[in-house]
């Protein structure tokens, strides 16, 4: 379950500290659509590769169906969510017909390798193990950390001057805490053994702050639990070497002509704002 998102990932610190006096800031994504940030992943000066459709007759997608707001089942019992639908918009753009198989996030792998799909849209993360193994799409998502605080914190940015001397909360063994412990050596770390015993934390004033996933943390400050007491603090962190490379589309090694079509369908998704429109209906609370 590791693989299937960044959420709860437990690391080891990679690479070097930043060089002195570098200022670690949240990532600046753009355009963005009222307040809310719409992520971009294509350059608009970019060219799209010419797409031998003629090798990319149809798509079957392998997806699962228990993962909202990116794969679920719908009323009436068909998948849908953030990554199905990018799918579907993906075979549009192409004009190729396109097919949705359900199946358990653990034997996704293991279907592809059968031939019984041709690529997995499932909130995969891309690690090197699946970079060996597998082509993989562009990257079409990342899965940011993001500061949370009580609304009446007197805090204006999220950065290791402004938190220096202030309580942050994360959950122990995450990416989150290798981060803060990197970085914000001037603060006082609170270790948590989950992410409910952290929101906790906050909402009872023992902490200032908590830092973890941004999508998660959207979905619980717009929900009935958080009890309209807590906003975002800052930007999106987006550091790969601590939060991986995002997701991608995972498709069979060597299936060229598939990776170049779904590459050219998701720039021009972004172009046409079609992405941002998926986007928006998915987290429509922003998480970035």
């Amino acid at each position: 379950m590791i693989a299937r998102s960044l959420f709860l990932v437990v690391i080891a610190f990679l690479g070097a500290c930043p060089p002195a006096g570098a200022q670690v800031a949240p990532a600046d994504r753009s355009p963005s659509v009222a307040t809310l940030t719409i992520p971009s992943y294509w350059d608009p000066r970019r060219r799209s590769e010419r797409v031998d459709l003629t090798r990319v007759p149809q798509i079957r997608f392998l997806t699962e169906d228990d993962f909202p707001p990116f794969n679920f089942a719908g009323p009436d019992g068909r998948p849908t969510g953030f990554n199905v639908e990018l799918a579907r918009a993906i075979c549009q753009e192409l004009g190729v017909p396109c097919t949705i198989q359900v199946r358990r996030f653990d034997v996704l792998t293991e279907g592809l390798d059968r031939n019984a799909g041709d690529a997995i849209i499932a909130s995969m993360a891309v690690t090197p193990d699946i970079r060996r193994r597998y082509e993989v799409s562009d990257r079409y998502l990342e899965t940011p950390a993001r500061f949370v605080m009580r609304r009446d914190t007197r805090l204006e940015d999220a950065t290791p001057e402004s938190l220096a001397g202030r309580s942050i909360a994360v959950v122990q063994g995450t990416a989150h805490e290798a981060y803060i412990v990197q970085f914000f050596r001037q603060s006082a770390i609170r270790r948590y053994p989950d992410v409910a015993a952290a929101r906790r934390a906050v909402l009872e004033r023992d902490v200032d702050v908590f830092f973890a996933d941004g999508i998660a943390s959207g979905f619980w400050l717009s929900g009935e639990s958080s009890a309209d007491c807590c906003r975002f603090l800052g930007g999106a962190y987006t550091e790969s070497r601590f939060f991986g490379e995002g997701l991608s589309i995972v498709m069979r090694r060597g299936n060229e002509p598939l990776r170049r079509a779904v590459n050219h369908a998701l720039q021009r998704l972004w172009e046409k704002g079609i992405y941002a429109e998926l986007f928006l209906k998915a987290f429509p609370m922003g998480v970035y």
